[in-house]
């Protein structure tokens, strides 16, 4: 739903731009292979080495799309991002529409295990010293906990709930219930129905609000 984007950063630290069609795709092999391996094995546990094998590269060629690493990290997160935000559409739903979109993404998050495994993995392990994804998670944290909170605010405006002070709280409940399901649901997908969690802990945390 938040996009971060690689303006302003320094050239060098951005992929690189093929020409040709060839390379184009062969880019594109490249970010699906590191993005199946960081679900995984996560960031630190795979190699560079590995995802070269895979994709039948040396390291230097991986490093020829990529630079580092840590750059191949953040073009594999800005392209789950892009998928959020082709989801979205070019305006967000305001007030509870916009809770709904969330129920319908947890929806389809089910027929989506490789992205929502890379998430789960690395939202994870981004809170360890000097992960390269840290700022990208704190930002994205900060914007959907924004995204909520308005979108509460805005249902308030709308006369959809009664006002409330407490829509930051609000915001980070339903935040917190559409990850931990996306953990449960990776452990026993049999078990676990993540849209209608994240529809039943959404109408409960409303119901709150309307009963203060």
């Amino acid at each position: 739903m938040s996009n971060q984007s690689v303006s302003g950063t320094n050239r060098k630290t951005q992929p690189r731009t093929p020409r040709s069609p060839e390379a184009r795709q062969r880019q594109q092999d490249i970010l699906r292979i590191a993005m199946d391996t960081f679900a995984a094995r996560g960031y630190n546990n795979a190699s560079l080495q590995e995802i070269a094998d895979l994709a039948g590269l040396t390291q230097a060629g991986v490093l020829h799309y990529f630079r580092s690493k840590a750059n191949l990290l953040t073009s594999v997160l800005d392209k789950r991002d892009a998928s959020d935000i082709e989801q979205l559409g070019t305006e967000r739903p305001r007030g509870l529409a916009f809770l709904r979109h969330l129920v319908d993404t947890a929806s389809r998050n089910a027929e989506r295990e490789g992205i929502v495994r890379l998430y789960t993995v690395l939202s994870a392990e981004s809170v360890t010293d000097g992960h390269p994804a840290q700022d990208y998670f704190r930002t994205r944290y900060e914007g959907l906990r924004a995204m909520v909170a308005e979108a509460l605010r805005e249902a308030c405006e709308l006369g959809e709930i009664d006002a409330d002070t407490a829509v930051e709280d609000t915001a980070n409940a339903i935040i917190a219930v559409m990850d931990g399901l996306q953990v449960q649901w990776l452990l026993a997908p049999d078990r676990v129905n993540m849209a209608a969690s994240t529809d039943r802990a959404v109408t409960a945390l409303l119901a709150g609000l309307t009963g203060r």
